[in-house]
């Protein structure tokens, strides 16, 4: 089995930092994805940050420059550094990977439980 821990949300003040941290834990013999998503009250679920095993990241338009996704590949492991955070940013956030659990098997999708992170204003 695997599962995706998410930790780090919470309530903070417009133009404040968060962290959010997501580990992968079971059995893994590959991860190629591991995003970060939010779900705004109301809102269908977006794309926040992407990053690949190789390095490569991606943002959406509405947090390029604020937010900063970093990958460990050692401890199957990704985070989401939240800058300059705007009560817009006010969602829940999961975690998602996809992974490989045996070489026989494809690549599947995870996600975490999600984590709330609420900016006031």
């Amino acid at each position: 089995q695997v599962q995706l821990v998410e930790s780090g949300g919470g309530l903070v003040q417009a133009g404040g930092s968060l962290r959010l941290s997501c580990a992968a834990s079971g059995s893994i013999v590959s991860i190629s994805a591991m995003d970060w998503y939010r779900q705004a009250p109301g809102k269908q679920r977006e794309l926040v940050a992407q990053s690949t095993s190789g390095g490569s990241t991606t943002y959406a338009d509405s947090v390029r420059g604020r937010f900063t996704i970093s990958r460990d590949n050692a401890k199957n492991a990704v985070s989401l550094q939240m800058s300059s955070l705007k009560p817009e940013d006010t969602a829940v956030y999961y975690c998602y990977a996809r992974i490989r659990r045996a070489w026989t098997t494809p690549m599947n999708d995870y996600w975490g439980q999600g984590t709330q992170v609420t900016v006031s204003s």
